[in-house]
Parts: C-alpha cells; sequence; structure tokens
C-alpha cells in the first residue's frame, strides 16, 4: 500500500475510492489533459494536485488506487494501426469473480470502462475492437499488450513524483504485444457506418480554443 509515502489528505481520498466503479467516476470527474502545453506523463500526486489526466496519467492514478485497496492491478496497452495515424489506449486491469475488468480515462464516448465479466485478456481487449476506428469508419486497433506490473518503476517513485514519467509510457509501448485479427480477418473488415461515426464523435471535456 505504501501508505509512508502519502499525505492525510491524499489517504483520506483514497479510502473513499475503494471500488473499481468509484475509481472510474473519479477518474471521469478529472478534466482530460490535453497537453495544450506539450507533452506530460504526469505522476498520480500531480495528476490531483493539476486535476488533469489523460489516459496513461489516469491509468497509473488507478493503479494506485486499485494496489491501495488489495487489488493487483496491471496496465494493459491497446495498439492501433499507424498507417493511417490512430492513437494506442492504456487500461488498468483488475480482477473480480474470476474475471478481468478494465478502468480507462478517456475523453470519448467510446473505450471506456469494462465490468469484470471477461474470461481472458484477451476476450477484455477485443470488447474494446469495435469502437475503435477513425471518423473515416476504418477500424484500427490491432494488438494488445502483456499485463505489466508498474511496481517495475518504483525507483522513479512514479506514485509521488513530480518529474515528468514519459519513460514509462514509452517502456509499455515496447513490452510483448500480441496480435487481435488474422490479415484475412483485416482485409474483410467494413467500414464503422455513419451512425457508429457520430456517436465516436461524443466527447466529455472540450478542447479549449
Amino acid at each position: 500500500m505504501h501508505t509512508e509515502i502519502y499525505t492525510k489528505e491524499e489517504i483520506k481520498l483514497f479510502r473513499k475510492l475503494n471500488t473499481p466503479s468509484k475509481i472510474q467516476n473519479y477518474l471521469n470527474s478529472i478534466p482530460f489533459n490535453f497537453e495544450e502545453n506539450g507533452d506530460t506523463c504526469l505522476s498520480p500526486r500531480e495528476v490531483i494536485k493539476h486535476n488533469t489526466a489523460h489516459c496513461m496519467e489516469g491509468a497509473m492514478l488507478a493503479f494506485l488506487l486499485l494496489e491501495f485497496h488489495g487489488y493487483t492491478p496491471r496496465i494493459m496497452d491497446l495498439r492501433s494501426v499507424k498507417k493511417p495515424y490512430d492513437d494506442d489506449h492504456v487500461v488498468v486491469v483488475f480482477k473480480q469473480f474470476g474475471c478481468f475488468g478494465a478502468i480507462s480515462k478517456t475523453n470519448h464516448g467510446v473505450l471506456r470502462y469494462r465490468e469484470p465479466i471477461y474470461k481472458t485478456t484477451r476476450e477484455l481487449a477485443m470488447s474494446y475492437f469495435h469502437e475503435y476506428f477513425l471518423q473515416t469508419g476504418v477500424k484500427t486497433l490491432r494488438e494488445y499488450s502483456r499485463l505489466f506490473d508498474l511496481n517495475h518503476f518504483n525507483y522513479l517513485n512514479w506514485r509521488t513524483t513530480e518529474n515528468d514519467l514519459t519513460d514509462i509510457s514509452l517502456y509499455i509501448d515496447e513490452i510483448a504485444h500480441y496480435p487481435l485479427l488474422s490479415p484475412s480477418q483485416i482485409k474483410n473488415l467494413r467500414l464503422a457506418d455513419s451512425i457508429e461515426i457520430e456517436m465516436g464523435k461524443i466527447v466529455e471535456y472540450q478542447k479549449k480554443k
């Protein structure tokens, strides 16, 4: 739990966020980090301090909160195509009732929380497939990573540091990933239709103009 490194105010907050659902609701309440002043990878403490987070920053905070309450969380990277370019996404995987679920920080109306109902991490990753498309309708999700333990980076004090943690996100991009589709399946994919595309435009927070 690493309680000795947290402030009294942080511990008070953490104790309230004692289920995956409550953690997801808290992440949703944090405005999205559009990185308007350049790329960031804030620690959980800095996320709380500045009240902003993108998917990787939200994932690290969710990881911290889950481990605080005795879960064994893991990071999973969802990798998309690069031509045409689409962003990757990172979620935090947890286990309840013998099944996997996920907490996700996103600004979109899709790629969000997953109930702990999936028997394998591949099943969990596949649950994001039909939501993962460009405005052209091209479906772009291709791979998912092995589960990764952020404790690997304890030497960076990732829970509380004021330093940027981009090295963590770069490392996660390099770990083993597994394909979700065969070449034949990729060639056979249907474009998302106009209703799906409109749904994909829904966002939680508007970027400042």
